[in-house]
C-alpha cells in the first residue's frame, strides 16, 4: 500500500460535484475519512474511505467492516468535521483537504472555515476545495500562489477586525500593507495577472478564496 500523503476530510454538505470529489481524490496517496453523512457523498463519488468519524445523526445506514468506524456522542461541543480535524492532525498530516464543505446550511459552512482556523493554527496546510474555488485560512506570513493567471481571488479578515495584506508580484488591484477592515469588503473580486504571485500577510488572519 502507498504511503498516505494526504488527508481528504468528506462531509456532508448536500450542494457537492460527484465527478470533482472523484477525480480530486487520489486513494493511493490519499487517507479519506467521512464527517457522518459525507459518507454518502463518497458513496455517491465512487469512494471507498478508510475512516468513518460521526454521531449517526445525519447518516444511519451500515457501515461495512473494513472501514474504521469512530463513533462520537450526539451530545457533544463541536462538529463531526472538527473532530474529523482532530484526527487528522493527530495522526500528523501536513496537509488536509476538505471536501463537501460549503454550501446548503450558511452555519455549517462557517463551522468549517473555523475547521481550518484549527488546523493552520496547528501548522497544518489545509484548505476546502470544491468545483469552483478553492479556500484558504491565511496567518500571518508569505504564501505563493504559482499559476493562477486570471484567475479572481478575495481577500476577508477571519476572526479579527482588521488585517494587513501585501502582493509582490502583478495583480489587478496592488497592495502594499492594505489594511482590510471586516466591515468594508474592499479585498473582493481581485485578479492574478501573472503566474506567481506572493501574499504576505503581516497582521490578522485571513480567508483568502480563488474562483476557477
Amino acid at each position: 500500500m502507498a504511503e498516505k500523503i494526504r488527508c481528504i476530510i468528506i462531509c456532508g454538505s448536500p450542494d457537492f460535484d460527484a465527478n470533482f470529489i472523484k477525480s480530486f481524490v487520489n486513494p493511493e496517496t490519499d487517507f479519506i475519512i467521512c464527517a457522518d453523512s459525507g459518507y454518502l457523498t463518497a458513496k455517491r463519488s465512487d469512494i471507498i474511505p478508510h475512516l468513518f468519524v460521526g454521531d449517526f445523526d445525519s447518516f444511519s445506514g451500515e457501515i461495512p467492516d473494513d472501514i474504521e468506524v469512530i463513533k462520537l456522542k450526539v451530545h457533544k461541543d463541536d462538529t463531526d468535521s472538527m473532530h474529523c480535524a482532530e484526527i487528522a492532525a493527530q495522526r500528523n498530516f501536513r496537509e488536509v483537504v476538505l471536501l463537501g464543505a460549503t454550501g446548503a446550511r450558511l452555519d455549517h459552512t462557517l463551522a468549517n472555515l473555523s475547521v481550518l482556523e484549527y488546523l493552520s493554527d496547528n501548522k497544518i496546510n489545509a484548505y476546502i476545495e470544491n468545483e469552483k474555488e478553492t479556500v484558504k485560512l491565511l496567518s500571518i506570513g508569505e504564501y505563493i500562489f504559482n499559476n493562477q493567471n486570471e484567475k479572481t481571488f478575495s481577500v476577508f479578515p477571519f476572526g479579527c477586525d482588521k488585517i494587513t495584506i501585501s502582493y509582490d508580484g502583478e495583480v489587478e488591484y496592488p497592495a502594499n500593507n492594505l489594511t482590510v477592515k471586516s466591515s468594508v469588503a474592499v479585498g473582493i473580486s481581485n485578479i492574478f495577472r501573472c503566474d506567481s504571485v506572493k501574499v504576505r500577510l503581516s497582521k490578522g488572519k485571513a480567508l483568502f478564496i480563488v474562483n476557477k
